[in-house]
């Protein structure tokens, strides 16, 4: 291997693209070795505890190396690419010495960085320095030999397989987020045609290539077929009766924030059934008001509203609780946690300042949160510093749930399923919108009294909406 130790070469580290983060999985390279990148080029996509996340080189030159192939777990401040920034040309190697290097790469890395001495080494700013060995997953079992048929038929489904990485020159021009929605939605990005100027791709013409993808029947798949060699690793045990898939990035981080969370805080769980009738009948209301026009509004929208109005009546639940100094910490703001199912898992993005909100400033937020999570492009620090969260199960048919805290959180608020229910209503018994609300909390920071006002108090929003003039 030939060490990058000439002052031409600068070596690009694996950045904290979050608060705290200390290691990233490489998903996927976008350049090679000879490739020539550009300052604020993507060079490649790694997946945090918190989001899936495409790293931009911060000069210009060519390739000399990838330290790492794909799918390793690197930690931050580890050089991962090394890059020729004086303008020579590429040295020339092999093709199979070229596929190669990645791997070797590692392990030769990892040899030379523990024969040396400890010492600081001069890093760019918002870059450290790592302070212990990368880790290489482990290979679970052997690999999995797919035949040509079953490749075929995973092209067919995916539209697109595995293929060589394509050299910069020839990629085509797209922004990162226009890269990520063609990636979501299966479209090769070589095939759309692009309508922007100078050639670049929008989003526009993926969704034109991916719609006739759409319109296809569905193809069945003989099973078992092998993932994308981007994806996670699979391994299968006796034949079809067993899958373990590696556990990692936001599922890994939600597992160890919900054990963490059920055995530090004791948690406290109310519930109230609730007449939403006259809710249901304000959302219809609104969504012909021109104020909301082209905006989200949906139950959710009032039912957060009505949370922000009971903790301005009750501010002592937006708090947190300070192991460290014993102390509780009363939050002047909500950061209002709004739980998001993804295909990576769950993540809890917040509308920064929901109190400040006015109900269409608060709907175009929620609008945006959902959107930007369906495509898969929430940030870290979207998911950072919430103080209290609503989480929607009544999306799935179910009555209600005990929500468990996000960490450093003292209420969640569970929200079921909105259903026409026999209800005495005026002395009456009518059918009547109903739905289950729960409320979980920190009994170190709120009491059963001060939960329940809470609780009724959204209760109460939501049986007569006009409340939230009065009490807002």
């Amino acid at each position: 291997m030939t060490t990058m130790t000439e002052a031409s070469v600068r070596e690009f580290k694996m950045p904290d693209v979050g608060e705290g983060l200390t290691e990233a999985e490489i998903l996927k390279w976008y350049v090679q070795p000879g490739d020539t990148v550009t300052d604020g080029q993507v060079v490649c996509e790694v997946e945090t505890a918190k989001a899936a996340v495409e790293l931009p080189i911060p000069y210009d030159g060519v390739v000399r190396e990838l330290r790492f192939p794909e799918g390793t777990t690197v930690d931050v401040g580890t050089a991962i690419i090394a890059v020729d920034v004086s303008g020579g040309a590429p040295a020339e190697a092999p093709a199979e010495q070229a596929q190669a290097a990645p791997a070797a790469a590692a392990e030769n890395v990892k040899a030379e960085e523990e024969a040396k001495p400890p010492a600081r080494q001069p890093v760019l700013v918002g870059y450290g320095v790592a302070t212990t060995s990368t880790k290489r997953r482990p290979r679970k079992g052997p690999e999995v030999k797919v035949p040509a048929a079953a490749q075929a038929v995973q092209t067919e489904l995916n539209g697109h397989g595995a293929p060589a990485a394509v050299p910069a020159e020839s990629r085509p021009l797209a922004k990162p987020p226009v890269r990520k929605l063609a990636k979501d939605l299966g479209v090769d990005l070589a095939t759309v045609t692009p309508s922007g100027p100078d050639g670049v791709i929008t989003r526009e013409d993926v969704h034109a290539a991916a719609a006739p993808k759409a319109a296809e029947p569905a193809v069945t798949a003989p099973a078992p077929v092998a993932a994308p060699a981007a994806a996670a690793p699979v391994v299968s045990h006796d034949g079809a009766r067993e899958t373990r898939i590696p556990v990692k990035g936001v599922r890994k981080a939600t597992a160890q924030a919900m054990i963490g969370s059920a055995f530090t805080a004791p948690h406290v769980t109310e519930f109230v059934t609730v007449d939403v009738t006259r809710t249901m009948k304000l959302v219809e209301e609104l969504k012909q008001d021109k104020e909301f026009q082209g905006l989200r509004v949906n139950p959710l929208l009032l039912i957060a509203k009505a949370l922000l109005v009971a903790i301005k009546r009750n501010p002592d639940i937006n708090a947190s609780w300070d192991e460290a100094n014993q102390e509780i910490v009363l939050k002047h703001y909500v950061n209002l946690g709004i739980a998001a199912a993804t295909p990576r898992g769950l993540i809890v993005p917040n509308i920064k300042d929901a109190h400040d909100k006015t109900l269409p400033q608060l709907a175009e937020s929620l609008g945006e949160l959902v959107g930007t999570a369906r495509e898969g492009r929430t940030s870290p620090a979207a998911m950072q510093g919430g103080t209290v969260t609503i989480t929607n199960v009544g999306v799935f048919g179910v009555d209600t749930g005990t929500p468990i805290l996000n960490p450093g959180e003292s209420a969640i608020l569970a929200v079921g399923a909105i259903k026409l229910q026999p209800w005495v209503h005026k002395g009456k018994v009518k059918p009547r919108q109903v739905t289950t609300l729960a409320l979980s909390f920190d009994h170190r920071l709120v009491d059963g009294e001060l939960g329940s006002k809470v609780l009724a108090d959204v209760a109460a929003i939501l049986e007569q909406p006009k409340r939230l003039i009065s009490w807002a």
